[in-house]
């Protein structure tokens, strides 16, 4: 009887384990939506469908864990009055506190493999999977068919989902890439429709140092920046380049050349998926138009010519045919090792769901990184144009305007709107951000309900000197919001380089700062920005924010030090040990308390390293660093076996930018 019950209550419980994995594993859309809405409202007719053999690359996305408390920290991030103000995350403790849980990941790896899809590739903050199969089998994961469309404004057909996917997995997905390849991304440069003549190149269009009479990049740091007297380079900072095709740098060396420069800063080509990070024109390829990338890489270093690095994230994209691996590109500058601190995005595209990449925004926000994208270069913001994500509220959107300067390589003369440049109510209908509201409340055109845009601006009209495509080298032909949003990225460089010199946080998301801290004080307002006050798309630029050129251009160091403070010191700091001897066996823990007291307004991280435990000892803190200047980590010292019976003397040292102090711990090994 006693065998039979236990047997009986083992196949119970086998039972119920089969039911609930079962209930765990119910189909489930994700939270973003994914149908084309030209599908679901038959614009686009079905001509065909995807051959069943035809492999296929999907990226699937998870969601944040404790999304309300992330919303929050966003918030007190930027709040002067929090104890969490510029409190930054590294990679490691976002993930830890709001990334995927490490159950959950697996989870989504496993269903993978159960449907028969190959992992291409993971991510360290367990936001992203990407997987690949047949089309059958994804069709089969996801319970949808992809029909192929005729495109309602390109001549060519598309391929997209007929539903909206339903994964059979315990994880409620955030989104899943790859679906569709509706959306043909824009690159935010245009060429001149009316090309002036090299004889009157001068008259016509600029003081530029480049050939023609044109700007080089290094004007922009002069009129901006350098012409104030200021020194800044970007030393020990790294800028982040998005984009959908790689480059060719024999047009880099070529456009520094002709410039008569010399360029030190390395250049890093990172693909995050299949797509090649050349792009040449050559015959079995094709050609590959790398004119967005050069002018990216050329404004940003031309802005900070002595940054540590700059790496361009590749993804697909741009090609014929090509699903936007988005997700893949955001995710790689979210998780890089070093961050870049500074990125720049001088594309545009039309996502099923405005919101997908939000995740990733928030994390860039988390972490410290400032995400500028262009406005556009077709005036107005319009329901049919390409808008997002330039009217996102998770990034900073920059317009364009029409610079003149005294002289080449001269001082900031005038600054009008750039009659193309993009600005306007979002598209997208998003809500107007709390750090926009009393701006908006000053400006007449603008929206009290809806985020408004561009935040910022600088110099687009076609002015420029520009070497691509393994041609010859073009002056005041292209223009466009390209120009100025790797400009402002290599400009928070300099602000980032100041930041470490002081011990103080990164910049990160400026919005708040520059809207409700130096818009709201009317003298750090005239002293930090150009007011563009004529010119400008149909909505005009006018005394103070406008939604042709925002707040206007940067006009250097006043800006850079309201941003981080001024100086080069900050105040520093002092560290103390608690106690400041302590002993232990072999095979054992030690434990002290490192103690980070700040002086003279110091506000720094300090990240905390050891030196003289010798053999057989290993010291870690926990954390690694101390943020915003105070705190305190616990030093765990482990002494191994093996080591000897002695005492000795320890030294931890605290870093932050130019600023170190050090104590010491005596440790007496028994």
């Amino acid at each position: 009887m006693i065998r039979r019950l236990s047997t009986f209550v083992l196949t119970v419980v086998a039972l119920m384990s089969v039911i609930s994995s079962v209930c765990l594993a119910q189909p489930q859309t994700p939270v973003t939506h994914h149908t084309r809405d030209e599908v679901i409202n038959k614009v686009s007719p079905l001509v065909g469908h995807l051959s069943a053999t035809k492999n296929m690359r999907i990226v699937l996305v998870l969601q944040h864990r404790n999304q309300p408390d992330l919303d929050q920290f966003l918030k007190d991030l930027q709040d002067p009055a929090s104890s969490s103000y510029h409190h930054y995350l590294t990679v490691d403790q976002f993930t830890a506190k709001y990334g995927p849980s490490v159950d959950d990941y697996e989870a989504v790896k496993t269903w993978a493999k159960e449907n028969g899809l190959k992992i291409e590739s993971t991510a360290r903050n367990r936001q992203i999977l990407a997987v690949s199969g047949s089309v059958q089998k994804i069709q089969s994961a996801l319970h949808v068919n992809f029909g192929l469309y005729q495109h309602p404004t390109e001549a060519r057909t598309f391929f997209a989902p007929d539903r909206e996917p339903t994964p059979d997995m315990s994880v409620r997905l955030w989104a899943i890439g790859g679906l569709d390849n509706f959306s043909t991304p824009q690159r935010m440069v245009v060429k001149n429709p009316n090309p002036v003549t090299p004889d009157s190149a001068i008259s016509n269009a600029t003081t530029g140092s480049c050939p023609g009479a044109s700007f080089c990049g290094s004007d922009m740091r002069a009129a901006y920046y350098s012409a104030g007297g200021g020194t800044l380079t970007g030393a020990g900072q790294s800028v982040g380049l998005f984009e959908f095709v790689g480059t060719d740098l024999q047009d880099v060396t070529t456009y520094f050349t002709n410039a008569g420069q010399t360029n030190n800063v390395p250049i890093t080509l990172t693909s995050v998926d299949t797509q090649s990070t050349s792009c040449v024109d050559n015959s079995k390829g094709g050609f590959c138009d790398d004119t967005e990338q050069t002018l990216d890489i050329t404004q940003a270093i031309g802005m900070a010519p002595g940054m540590s690095g700059l790496t361009m994230w590749i993804g697909t994209g741009a090609l014929s045919g090509q699903t936007l691996d988005d997700a893949g590109i955001l995710n790689g500058m979210a998780t890089a090792k070093p961050l870049n601190s500074a990125l720049s995005c001088s594309w545009a595209w039309r996502p099923a769901d405005n919101t997908t990449d939000d995740p990733f925004f928030q994390e860039f926000q988390a972490q410290g990184q400032s995400f500028f994208t262009a406005a556009g270069d077709s005036g107005t913001w319009s329901s049919g144009g390409f808008v997002w994500p330039a009217d996102d509220p998770y990034v900073m959107s920059v317009g364009g305007t029409d610079l003149t300067t005294a002289s080449a390589g001269g001082a900031w003369a005038s600054e009008t709107g750039w009659s193309d440049t993009g600005g306007g109510i979002s598209t997208n209908s998003f809500a107007i951000p709390s750090w926009q509201v009393a701006a908006a409340a000053g400006c007449a055109k603008c929206s009290q309900t809806l985020r408004n845009g561009p935040d910022v601006s600088a110099n687009s009209n076609f002015t420029f000197y520009v070497c691509a495509d393994q041609t010859a080298c073009s002056e005041n032909l292209y223009g466009g919001t390209s120009f100025a949003t790797p400009m402002w990225a290599g400009f928070i460089a300099l602000a980032n380089q100041q930041a470490a010199s002081n011990g103080s946080a990164l910049v990160g998301f400026i919005n708040p700062a520059i809207y409700t801290e130096i818009y709201a004080n009317g003298t750090e307002y005239a002293n930090d920005f150009h007011d563009i006050t004529s010119g400008g798309n149909s909505k005009g630029s006018t005394v103070g924010y406008d939604l042709s050129t925002g707040l206007g251009s940067p006009t250097g160091q006043s800006l850079i030090d309201d941003l981080v403070g001024t100086g080069t010191g900050g105040g520093s700091f002092t560290l103390s040990a608690m106690p400041s001897s302590i002993s232990g066996t072999k095979n054992s823990t030690a434990l002290a308390k490192i103690t980070v007291t700040p002086s003279g307004g110091f506000t720094g991280t300090v990240t905390l390293s050891a030196s003289g435990q010798g053999k057989g000892v290993q010291v870690k803190f926990a954390p690694a660093s101390v943020a915003n200047g105070s705190g305190s980590a616990a030093m765990r010292v482990r002494i191994g076996p093996n080591t000897p019976t002695e005492t000795r003397t320890i030294t931890v040292t605290g870093t932050s930018g130019a600023t170190t102090a050090t104590t010491t711990v005596t440790l007496k090994i028994n």
